[in-house]
Order: C-alpha cells, then structure tokens, then sequence
C-alpha cells in the first residue's frame, strides 16, 4: 500500500495585512521543518529581491526552519527545556527580518526595509496569528505505509 501525497493550499493571501504595512517586503508561513507554507510580497518593491518567487521563498522556509531551531536550542539552554521560542528577529544593515510562532508547527516571517516601524510589525504579526493562527498551524504529517 502506497501513501498519497495531499498538496498544501498556498496560504500567501493571508499575509497582505503585513505586506501592506510601510517597510515590509516579504511575508513566509513556514512549517517547522521548513515547508513553504505560504509567501506573499509587498507591491511596488524595489532593490534586489522586488517579490519572492516559489523557490526563494522554498529557499527562506528552509533557512528559517534552521534559524528557528538553532533559537529553540538556546532558549532551552538558558532558560530550560520547557521555555519556547515567541519571536526572533535579525537585523541586517538592509533591514530586519523577524519570526514569530504561528500556531500548532509553523512560523511567520517578515523581512522589512531599515526604516520599517519593526515594533508596528511585530505588533501586526501577533494579531495576524491570533486572528488565523488555525489557518497558520503546520500539523504532523501521517507517516507514510511502508509499501510491500
């Protein structure tokens, strides 16, 4: 007996309340294990990544699924194995990028430009999650039949 594979519905259109905040370039929903769950990009974006396609965003899911889990690391062993990761963010001298658990399994990332209000969009990614953190969450995949 074979597993089936279900493709996961693009959740990008959920992000435009972030992408609409000035500052803000890019929005992921990432699964824990580094799926694209969903991307979306602010309009009228300039510089060198003007909109995220499927597999920059792949590539970012990924490389925040890493980032994330090197942060639940250090925050277990400075504070204990129970104390879990609220939010992270990087900043670089083009601007922040910042990831916040959002729901069951999955993560939301923002990267803005310098002049990004980053308290605003921190505030906004919160309400976002409470609003649809049930549509943000990543739930564990069935194991797959071994096939005989």
């Amino acid at each position: 007996m074979t597993g089936t594979i279900s493709r996961l519905p693009d959740l990008g259109w959920m992000l435009r309340p972030l992408t609409d905040i000035p500052g803000v370039r890019h929005a992921v929903v990432v699964s824990e294990d580094g799926l694209r769950l969903g991307h979306a990009s602010a309009l009228n974006v300039k510089g060198r990544v003007s909109e995220l396609s499927v597999a920059e965003a792949e590539s970012l899911s990924a490389a925040s699924a890493a980032l994330t889990m090197t942060s639940r690391s250090t925050i277990g062993l400075l504070f204990g194995g129970n104390a879990g990761m609220r939010q992270l963010m990087l900043e670089s001298d083009q601007g922040f990028v910042l990831f916040t658990a959002a729901g069951v399994g999955a993560h939301l990332g923002v990267a803005t430009d310098t002049g990004a209000d980053v308290g605003l969009v921190a505030q906004q990614m919160q309400l976002l999650v409470v609003k649809i953190g049930g549509h943000l969450a990543s739930h564990p995949r069935d194991q797959a039949a071994p096939s005989s």
